[in-house]
């Protein structure tokens, strides 16, 4: 079983940052993809930016050119910096986990930061 626990959430003005970050802790494999979610109009939940293992990222068109995700292999984590923060980026945000062993994939969540834009 992998834990997954999100910190760095909180309330920011408008054109301000927030840096979040994901660790993942217990039985782990190898972890291929690490993401970052949120609720989106008529979805579960949005990709809002993903990172291999290798370092290769993809983002939403909304935020490309604002967010930057980042992982530390060695200590199981990732990170999202989020600049020039928007009233229409507050959401909570959930950390995906995808772990892989062989052929078999288990992907994990976090319960989820808050991130409020307002003035």
């Amino acid at each position: 079983q992998v834990q997954v626990v999100e910190s760095g959430g909180g309330l920011v003005q408008p054109g301000g940052s927030l840096r979040l970050s994901c660790a993942a802790s217990g039985t782990i494999f190898s972890i291929n993809f690490m993401g970052w979610y949120r609720p989106a109009p008529g979805k579960t939940r949005e990709l809002v930016a993903v990172i291999t293992s290798g370092g290769s990222t993809d983002y939403a068109d909304s935020v490309k050119g604002r967010f930057t995700t980042s992982r530390d292999n060695a200590k199981n984590a990732v990170y999202l910096q989020m600049n020039n923060l928007k009233p229409e980026d507050t959401a909570v945000y959930y950390c995906n986990v995808n772990d892989r062993y062989g052929v078999a994939e288990m992907n994990y969540w976090g319960q989820g930061t808050q991130v409020t834009v307002a003035s």
